[in-house]
Formats: C-alpha cells, structure tokens, sequence
C-alpha cells in the first residue's frame, strides 16, 4: 500500500476497512468505541475530515486498500519514563528470583542518568520513541525524574521537549540521595529552584505518593507549588500500599492518579465523582509480580479508565501498548473493547486532549492499521507484532 497524504491539504481515503474504531459513539454502532464496519477515513492535511461506510466515501487526491484489516485510533501512551540511561537487568533478574520490589531502586538509574551526556540521553529517548511508534503509539507523555538536581531535572525535560508537548516535570520521583537525611530541605528545592528552572520547559507536574517516597503533606506540597506555577497535577498514587495519593488527586482535579492498585472504596467513589481518570499501567505489575489493579471496579464505579505502558527500566521495561492492552483483558477484568478504548480515548482523557484518542471529523490524523479483521485480536493474538501501518498527524510514519 502506498499514499502520499501530508500536511499540504491532499487528502486521502482509507478504504475497505474491515472495522474501524471511531470512539465516537454518534459515528457508529452506538458503542463507546463507535464502530463502523466495512469502513473508511478520510484524511485532510494533518486531521480526520470523513469517517462512514466505505461505499459513501468522498472522492480524495490518493487512496489506501486497508485490504480488509481494522484500523484503531493511534495509541495514547499517557505515563512514561523514557530520559534516561543505565540498564537493571540485574534488579529484574533477582526480582524474578524472590526479591520484592520497592521505590528504593530508582536510585540505581538516577547515577547512571547523571553521568550521561544530553546526546546519549537523547538518543536512548529517541530509541524508545521509534520503537513505540512501530507499536501504534503516536502521543506520548514522559517525565523527569531520573536527575534528581536542578541542571538535570531541567536537561531531561529540555531534552523531552524536543519530541512531545507532553512533558511532565517529576523532581518528586524519591527524595534524591543527596538529601537523605533531610526530606524536607529537598521538597524545599523541588517546590523552590528546581521548580523555576523546570517549570518553563513542562506542562504538567508529577509526585510519587507512596511510603518510600513522599507522604500526602510533601506531595500537596510539590502539587500546590506546580500549579501555582501553571503546571497541572498528575499523581503517582495508591501502587505499592493504601495511601493519600488518590483522594489528593481528586482534590486538586488532578488529570489522572497513576496506578491505583490498593483503592478503598472511598478512593473509587472519589473517582467516579471526579475528572481525574485512574490510569492502569499492568506492565508495571507484570514485572514486579505486584497485585493487578481491578480495572473492573473502577469501571463499574463509572471511572474512567487510561492504560499506559509506564515504560521506564525498572518496573516496567516495556513501550507496547498492545502488550499492556492483552495484560489487561487477561488480569484486570477488562473486556477487549474497553481496553482498547482505555489505551486511545483514555489516554487522550488522561491527558486532557479532545484532539487525540478518536477518529471522527476534526480528530487529529492519527491512526493504527492492524494485520487483523477486528480491534479484539490485540488482545486475541497476545505478543504478536499486529501493527502493520502508522499514521501520524495525517502523515504515514511507518
């Protein structure tokens, strides 16, 4: 298949789409993915201006044969760790042999993120950016945090500007090893200096809410501060113990609590009444042997739901949201449409963007072709590199 669509206004059909998820209820089926069958999509420069029954397509400068395959809105990876350098094989391999999993060893990255060069940093960034796009990932978020200094907080998120407008400035990742005996004097310099030299380069602020790393007054601490700087809430909360980190979340209407696997039901309804979505990212548990999140209460409670990768390379080395899409349906209570709807419109939730995430009229061009007739076989054909096609702000990427 070829096209030569762009942002120089050529438009160009998708036809003879097997199944074609909109997530746009009114477009299709009535479903929440708003499926349309034996579909096409019309792309205009960089956005979506028709989707419908291929047979009622408009006329287009180039044409595409999805030749019978499904096509899915780009994935939306809204949580990952990807400025760094460094490797923990060997935590990984003696986790998988007995030993638990804690916050303490994102100080083993944070020397090695140090020692780096910006050039190596991006470059590994870069790696792993490419490598997500070929698994359909066309809108990703990423975060400091590995730095844990003024000069390297702000490099890391320099650096992450560069390749995405959704940078998240995380100084509160762990209270840094230079500051182990004094907690408070380094909230000070994260709400205080670091914040000022990181808070031009990032959209959002972030806070890792959990014994081991920063209580509910440190981490109200750090948000207030952000947001009084215009950076948004994001909340690592409520992953390795029951804690603070949801209610505080909901309370600064925060756009998402990050991993919420220990919830009371006080948590849940919290949530439910809320905008901040709880983000799930199973990689996480699948490499730490954690217990899964219950995607299933959260669901039923009417929360709104993200699946993420958190890709970052101690707890959850993996960029592929199809991998985390199978992991879903198969140890969260999941069904396959509402993962997939989690990973595309839930991530665009996650991250407050109205734009991604869908592919109805005006929707940015972003679009997943799968070697496969339905959305289903991503969780169907678990490990099977389905992705065959990208589509990027109109614009074919791989």
């Amino acid at each position: 298949m070829s096209s030569t669509t762009g942002t120089n206004g050529t438009t160009t059909v998708i036809t003879n789409i097997a199944t074609l998820v909109t997530n746009d209820p009114s477009l299709g089926d009535g479903s929440p993915l708003g499926l349309i069958r034996d579909a096409a999509v019309v792309i205009d420069g960089d956005r979506v201006a028709w989707t419908g029954e291929s047979s009622k397509a408009p006329a287009t400068d180039n044409r595409v044969d999805a030749g019978g395959r499904a096509v899915v809105p780009g994935f939306v990876d809204s949580h990952s760790h990807l400025v760094f350098a460094g490797d923990r094989t060997e935590e990984f391999n003696a986790r998988m042999s007995g030993r638990a999993y804690s916050a303490g060893g994102i100080r083993t990255t944070v020397a090695a993120t140090r020692a780096a060069t910006d050039a190596e940093l991006e470059a590994n960034l870069t790696r792993y950016l490419a490598e997500a796009l070929r698994q359909g990932t066309t809108t990703f978020e990423t975060k400091s945090g590995y730095g844990l200094t003024v000069e390297d907080e702000a490099r890391a998120l320099r650096i992450a500007a560069r390749h995405t407008d959704e940078v998240t400035y995380l100084g509160a990742h762990i209270v840094s090893p230079d500051y182990a005996e004094d907690p408070a004097g380094y909230v000070a310099l994260v709400t205080g200096e670091m914040l000022d030299a990181c808070a031009p380069h990032a959209r959002w602020i972030d806070v890792f809410c959990e014994k081991g790393a920063f209580d509910g007054d440190q981490a109200r601490a750090v948000l207030t501060a952000g947001r009084a700087r215009g950076l948004h809430p994001r909340v690592h909360a409520n992953q390795l113990s029951y804690g603070p980190g949801v209610q505080l979340a909901v309370e600064l209407d925060a756009a998402s609590a990050d991993h919420c696997t220990h919830l009371t039901d006080a948590d849940v309804d919290a949530l439910a009444n809320s905008r901040t979505v709880a983000t799930l990212l199973p990689g996480a548990e699948f490499s730490t042997r954690a217990d899964w999140p219950d995607a299933r209460r959260l669901l039923d409670a009417g929360v709104t739901v993200a699946l993420s990768t958190d890709c970052n390379p101690g707890s959850s080395f993996t960029s592929s949201v199809p991998f985390c899409i199978a992991l879903a349906v198969r140890d969260m209570g999941m069904t396959p449409d509402e993962a997939v709807w989690s990973a595309t419109a839930g991530g665009a939730a996650a991250l407050r963007r109205p734009d991604i995430g869908r592919l109805g009229p005006g929707a940015r061009a972003d679009l997943t072709l799968l070697d496969a007739p339905s959305h289903v076989h991503l969780a169907y054909r678990p490990g099977v590199p389905l992705v065959t096609r990208v589509w990027r702000g109109g614009t074919p990427v791989s």
